[in-house]
């Protein structure tokens, strides 16, 4: 499978049905040359008009349930815990 093939997939969380949004990016372990996580941008809309900035919910691979043809469906009990941003920021 080629990364612009995940690129064109909703990402479906199974814990409680929302979609996340699409593939945007893939992080690899080049040393053992595998897929570590993906990464899904989280975008938020004021009543669906105006796209305001998000941070990216960056999924582990032992996450993922099933790639499908259309989705990937993925578990996830607390989006909040995958965000990279966030993440980030309380590192420092």
């Amino acid at each position: 499978m080629k990364i612009s093939d995940f690129q064109t997939k909703d990402v479906i969380n199974i814990v409680d049905g929302r979609k996340l949004g699409q593939v945007s990016d893939l992080e690899l372990d080049l040393r053992q040359g595998r897929i570590d996580s993906i990464v899904v941008p989280n975008y938020t809309k004021f009543f669906g008009l105006f796209g305001g900035g998000g941070t990216d919910v960056i999924i582990p691979w032992r996450n993922i349930v099933k790639i499908g043809t259309d989705v990937v469906l993925v578990r996830i009990d607390d989006t909040k815990a995958y965000r990279g941003d966030e993440d980030e920021a309380q590192a420092r």
